[in-house]
């Protein structure tokens, strides 16, 4: 499985330099790197749904789970905050959009992202599925998560006459896992067809014309990641920043080649687990934090408005950047970790407060694919570091083990990305795996 990552890397090189040298047969390449997120994406919903009821059904009293749940959700607020207040800050100071001009082709595209915007009230409707079974067809992390909980609670319920159903429930996680870990020898081509697209529509101009809040973005997020996440993890977890990133490179390499965290959410479930946070705890953080922590998602609408308002000559004042921004917060919710996402919402946002904006999101687009890259992997860190410190506060983290997989004594297994491979190293970890309760109990 090195063998594949180093590819992945080759595919990535490989794939600027088509784009630069090959344009035009470049952009061709696009549907490589759509079918292969298309490809996770099939696996999202049976992982969150396995996960969660494995989680659930597991815990003895139905109020631990719910500790969890509204620590998660008021830990996710706060970071917002954080992430709102911080873009708004290097936005004021960097002023990004002067001297910009509009293109009216790119305008008519922001328009039509703006139409397919839903308000709040479509939003909360729309986490209810028609039914228990399309919540797995329609592709809504929000729905499959309503799902599996009421599914958790009742076998809960059920106590020992749900243990058959637990037991199957954890078999078809383990052939789920092993279906994900065949796709993911795809990541190469994917990869490749991705950035080869992307390099060949975008080119340099745009990436000339725009690279102040480009990397003025990309500083912002770094600065939030190492800085203000780092500082947390440690405060509240008294685990470096580094080492979690460090264990987590290889999905920050394939959220990297297909700008889609949710690429690397089957992964982070599984990682997270097996660095000795409890079931439970990652059955709720990690799926909840797709939907509700996005930290990066918040920087990229705070600064993209601050940049499109000063390129119109209609700079906003304190209380309109809080009013609007706090908007596009609430409206991002649940919003799909894919590129493209932060476009739909940017204009959505501006089309509520702010229509005469709307034609400014078209200043961004070149850039945005660029921009999503910085979102994904500051709302992946966020994720991977609000689990760890929950598992924390929950008291549900197994500190020495999490000591020895950070410190590669205790590698992932990369081929099945489960823990059922331990039974060749020891029966203990083998019986863990096999029962459905936290992997520290």
């Amino acid at each position: 499985m090195h063998y594949l990552y180093i590819a992945v890397i080759a595919a990535v090189v490989l794939g600027v330099i088509v784009g630069f040298a090959a344009p035009d047969v470049a952009t061709e390449l696009k549907p490589l790197g759509t079918g292969f997120v298309a490809l996770i994406k099939m696996m999202i919903s049976p992982i969150i749904f396995c996960t969660i009821v494995l989680g659930i059904g597991s815990v003895a009293k139905a109020a631990s789970v719910g500790k969890v749940g509204l620590l998660a959700v008021g830990y996710f607020m706060l970071m917002s905050t954080f992430a709102l207040g911080i873009g708004l800050v290097v936005g004021n100071v960097l002023h990004p959009g002067e001297g910009m001009q509009l293109d009216p082709e790119a305008a008519a595209v922001a328009q039509e992202s703006a139409e397919g915007g839903e308000g709040t009230v479509d939003f909360l409707l729309g986490i209810i599925p028609e039914t228990m079974v399309s919540a797995f067809t329609e592709g809504s992390v929000l729905q499959t998560l309503l799902v599996a909980l009421l599914a958790g609670f009742a076998l809960q319920k059920m106590g020992r006459t749900g243990q058959p159903i637990l037991r199957g429930i954890e078999h078809i996680q383990r052939l789920v896992f092993r279906i994900l870990a065949m796709i993911m020898w795809a990541a190469p081509v994917g990869a490749f067809g991705a950035i080869a697209a992307v390099v060949g529509e975008t080119g340099w101009d745009a990436l000339r014309s725009l690279a102040v809040i480009m990397i003025g973005f990309y500083v912002t997020c770094l600065l939030f990641v190492f800085l203000v996440l780092g500082a947390v993890l440690w405060l509240g977890a008294r685990v470096n920043i580094f080492r979690l990133l460090g264990y987590l490179g290889r999905e920050f390499l394939l959220i990297v080649s297909t700008s889609s965290s949710e690429s690397a959410l089957p992964r982070l479930i599984a990682k997270m687990e097996h660095v000795g946070v409890s079931k439970p705890v990652v059955g709720i953080t990690v799926p909840t934090g797709y939907s509700f922590n996005l930290d990066g998602t918040a920087i990229y609408l705070t600064m993209a408005t601050l940049f499109i308002a000063t390129a119109q000559g209609s700079p906003l004042g304190v209380g309109e950047q809080i009013s609007l921004l706090v908007f596009m917060i609430i409206a991002s919710k649940g919003a799909a970790g894919v590129s493209g996402a932060g476009i739909a919402t940017l204009a959505g946002g501006l089309q509520s407060h702010r229509p005469e904006l709307v034609d400014g999101v078209g200043f961004i687009l070149g850039i945005d694919r660029f921009m999503s890259e910085a979102r994904a992997l500051t709302n992946f860190a966020g994720n991977a570091v609000a689990t760890v410190l929950i598992g924390s506060w929950t008291k549900e983290l197994d500190r020495e083990r999490l000591s020895r997989v950070l410190s590669g004594q205790e590698p992932f297994n990369e081929a099945t990305l489960v823990d059922d491979h331990a039974a060749d190293a020891g029966k203990d970890s083998a019986k863990e795996t096999a029962e459905p309760q936290p992997s520290h109990a």
